[in-house]
């Protein structure tokens, strides 16, 4: 469930400068020092399971093994029903993962966000002539992502994980249950990664914690021909009680179809509702159209307590890498599966040494929370801010008409980075917001 509407992230100063980066069709592979202490694996390879074949586990399973870590991607037989998700991606992702162009559907290029009064904002108007949004389908980059680490030598392998086996030793294996055309298997491995999503076995298994969820509801409605080209390069958000109480609803544009659904974490026993509520705002749009698939799916609201235990470590939606405010996820559950396979082969040098606990928190948790962490409370703060009533929601959407806000949002989504920006229009910015919030309480309690 992504978009481009990471708000008003300028605001704070990020811990780190992301660059635009070089496309290479794989991780790089890093040497690691010669000074570890861990044992060498004499005659084999480190092996290593990846639990999910999403965005974040195909990610790690091709940094493993393109590393040179033996590496088993564990995947649904028949693939679990792509979960409701906006499909956009950032600028930069198709050049850091090298996305190829045929799985876009759409380029947008238009943003409009309607208030709960729904006044409206086209947001979008500082993108540059090369600078788009990309919209594709979720089930038509996981296929890809997972086929393409099996090209770099990851083992694919069909089944449901039934069961993670905890070893006895520091040296001993995990075993990974599973089952694959109705019969039970298994395999030992000394690490492994749970990419299994909100509802992971493999955090359960290894006690990780539980976190707060959001349920995302999405239905996909195939429109006549004159009324998917109003859509041809727009996407659509909504903010207001009636369509979500803590978060907003959307239509975004696919191939031959859009994508038109809201997501709610404190009311979730009224998603239909809330559904009903965004139908009901778009109603001339998709009038005519053909509902061809519904879907929902949980999301996570904050990091889980725990990511590493032992050998074992969480990526994306598993570990509760989504952002607030933004409800973006593929980039980050990309990122932090390639990050984390990155770790095992530098810790592991290669896959010619056993790693630990302190390897994988020290290679990729404490990176990753250097890189990110800022960015995720804060869009947690925006959230809150915004997100909480009629009022604030319209001050928001006010404050998304200033071509500042717009430039620098842009900027911080599209590249990842800290967007430079002007002082005084920071300061300005600043006033603005709190002047759009006093005024629209104003509006509100009248």
């Amino acid at each position: 469930m992504a978009t481009a509407f990471s708000t008003l992230t300028v605001f704070f100063p990020s811990k780190t400068t992301i660059t635009r980066p070089h496309s290479h069709s794989h991780p790089l592979t890093i040497k690691a020092s010669s000074n570890s202490t861990n044992p060498p694996l004499p005659g084999r390879k480190l092996r290593a399971a990846v639990i999910g074949g999403g965005p974040a586990g195909s990610s790690a399973a091709e940094a493993l093994a393109s590393g040179g870590i033996e590496t088993f991607l564990f995947e649904r037989n028949p693939p679990t029903t792509a979960k409701p998700c906006g499909g956009a991606i950032p600028l930069c992702m198709l050049e850091e993962f090298n996305i190829p162009s045929h799985l876009i559907d759409r380029h947008v290029t238009r943003m409009r966000i309607f208030s709960p009064s729904n006044l409206s904002v086209d947001f979008g108007k500082t993108l540059r002539p090369n600078e788009f949004i990309a919209m594709l389908r979720r089930e038509a980059l996981d296929s890809f992502l997972r086929s393409r680490a099996e090209s770099f030598g990851a083992k694919l392998v069909s089944g449901l994980v039934t069961n993670l086996e905890l070893p006895e030793s520091s040296t001993s294996p995990y075993v990974v249950h599973y089952t694959s055309d109705n019969s039970r298997h298994s395999l030992p491995v000394d690490v492994v990664v749970g990419a299994d999503g909100a509802n992971s076995r493999v955090a359960r298994s290894i006690h990780a914690g539980t976190y707060a969820c959001a349920i995302a509801f999405q239905e996909r409605i195939k429109l006549p021909d004159h009324k998917m080209e109003y859509y041809n390069d727009l996407a659509e958000m909504y903010v207001g009680n009636d369509v979500s109480p803590d978060f907003y609803a959307w239509v975004f544009p696919k191939c031959d179809h859009v994508a038109v659904g809201t997501g709610t974490v404190c009311a979730k026993q009224n998603i239909k509702l809330y559904q009903k509520g965004i139908r009901e705002r778009v109603k001339h749009k998709i009038s005519g159209g053909k509902v061809i698939k519904v879907e929902a799916h949980p999301i996570p609201e904050h990091p889980r307590p725990i990511r590493i235990r032992g050998r074992v470590a969480l990526v994306g939606d598993a570990a509760g890498y989504v952002t607030k405010c933004s409800g973006e996820g593929i980039y980050f559950a990309a990122k932090s599966g390639r990050m984390c396979g990155e770790a095992i082969v530098k810790a592991s040098e290669g896959g010619d040494r056993m790693v630990n606990e302190d390897d994988l928190k020290r290679e990729y948790l404490r990176v990753w929370d250097s890189k990110y962490v800022t960015t995720f409370r804060f869009l947690d703060l925006l959230q809150r801010v915004f997100y909480g009533s009629n009022a604030a929601r319209e001050a928001l959407v006010e404050l998304c008409d200033d071509e500042y806000v717009q430039r620098m949002t842009f900027e911080s989504y599209l590249y990842k980075k800290l967007a430079d920006g002007d002082r005084l229009q920071d300061v300005k910015m600043v006033w603005n917001t709190i002047g759009s919030l006093i005024k629209c309480n104003m509006v509100g309690s009248k």
